[in-house]
C-alpha cells in the first residue's frame, strides 16, 4: 500500500514510529507537511498537489495534525476523503475533538463521567461560576490550549474569580471544572484503535504540579485498567467518531471521569510505558479497513 503521514516534522517519535511500522509490513511511505499541500476543489477530479506535483495512487492517511494548523489540515483531510482515501481520523472527528467544549457535551451525551464543567458567555457574574463546581480550588481552561498550557489551577476563591474575570477580560473562551482531589495530580491515558483499548498509562505530575501532562514533566507507569475504566475509555472514542484515539481520564471516587479525547495522540510515552508497538498496530488498522 502507499500510505501518506501528514506531519509538519518527519523527526517526531510518533512520525517517525508510524513510518518504520510501515515500511516493516512491506508498504511504502511518505511523510508531508500539510501546509505545503494545495487543494483543487472539482466536480469529477478533486485532487490534491504537494510542491507542485499532483498526489496519486494514495491508499491511506495517517494524519499527525498539530493544534496550531487544525483548520488548514484538517480541510487536507476531507479533500483526501473527498478523493475516496482511507484515513485513520476523519475530518469531522478530528475537528469535533479538538472542540473541547463540544466534545464534553457530546461525551455528556453518551452518558460519560465527567468533571462538573461550566461554560459562559464571559458572564459578570463570576462568584455564581465558582459556586456552581463547588467553590475552589477549581480548574479554568484555556478552549484552544493543548498540551497541558492554558490551565491554571486556581486554589482559592479570591484566586478563581481574578483569573477567570483576567480571561474575560481578554475576551478569551474558557471553561471552569471543578478539582478532582481524589486524583492528586494523576491522570489515566487510555490508547484506543478500532474499538479496542491497546495500551493504558497512568501519567503522575511532577511534585507540586497538578497537571499531569508529560509535556510538563510528568511521569508515566503502565497500569491495568478496570472494567468500568476500559469501558468508559471506548465510549468515548466511538462517540466522538474516533478510531483512533487518546481518552484522557481521572480516578475519582464516583468512577472514571473523562477529561479530554485526543485526535493525534503522542506515541512515545504510551509506547514506553507499555512496551507495545501501538505503531504496528494503526498499521494493522489500515490493512484490515483497506
Amino acid at each position: 500500500m502507499n500510505i501518506i503521514i501528514l506531519s509538519r516534522n518527519p523527526n517526531l517519535y510518533s512520525t517517525n514510529a508510524l513510518a518504520q511500522a510501515a515500511i516493516k509490513r512491506k508498504h511504502t511511505v511518505r511523510i508531508i507537511d500539510p501546509i505545503n499541500c494545495d487543494i483543487v476543489i472539482e466536480k469529477k477530479n478533486p485532487a490534491i498537489y504537494y510542491k507542485g506535483k499532483k498526489l496519486e495512487s494514495v491508499d491511506a492517511v495517517i494524519p499527525r495534525i498539530g493544534a496550531s494548523i487544525t483548520y488548514y489540515g484538517t480541510a487536507v483531510v476531507r479533500q483526501f476523503e473527498m478523493m475516496g482515501v482511507l484515513t485513520t481520523v476523519g475530518s469531522q472527528a478530528l475537528v469535533l475533538s479538538r472542540d473541547k467544549l463540544q466534545s464534553l457535551q457530546i461525551l455528556t451525551k453518551a452518558k460519560l463521567g465527567l468533571p462538573k464543567t461550566i461554560f459562559t458567555n464571559y458572564s459578570k457574574n463570576v462568584e455564581e461560576v465558582i459556586n456552581h463546581v463547588g467553590g475552589a480550588p477549581l480548574i479554568i481552561k484555556l478552549l484552544e490550549g493543548t498540551q497541558g498550557l492554558g490551565v491554571v489551577l486556581a486554589e482559592t476563591k479570591n484566586a478563581a474569580k481574578s483569573v477567570i474575570e483576567a480571561f474575560n477580560g481578554l475576551q478569551a473562551r474558557v471553561i471552569v471544572q471543578e478539582f478532582i482531589e481524589e486524583a492528586k495530580g494523576a491522570d489515566i491515558r487510555v490508547f484506543v484503535v478500532d474499538g479496542h483499548v491497546v495500551g493504558a498509562m497512568k501519567r503522575q505530575g511532577k511534585e507540586g504540579e497538578f497537571r499531569s501532562n508529560l509535556h510538563q514533566g510528568g511521569k508515566a507507569t503502565v497500569i491495568e485498567l478496570s472494567d468500568e475504566e476500559e469501558i468508559a475509555a471506548i465510549k468515548a472514542a466511538k462517540a466522538l467518531g474516533l478510531a483512533v484515539a487518546g481518552v484522557d481520564m481521572l480516578q475519582s471516587e464516583r468512577g472514571p471521569l473523562i477529561l479530554e479525547v485526543n485526535s493525534s495522540p503522542g506515541l512515545e510515552g504510551i509506547e514506553t510505558a507499555t512496551k507495545k508497538d501501538i505503531a504496528k498496530t494503526i498499521i494493522r488498522y489500515i490493512e484490515k479497513n483497506i
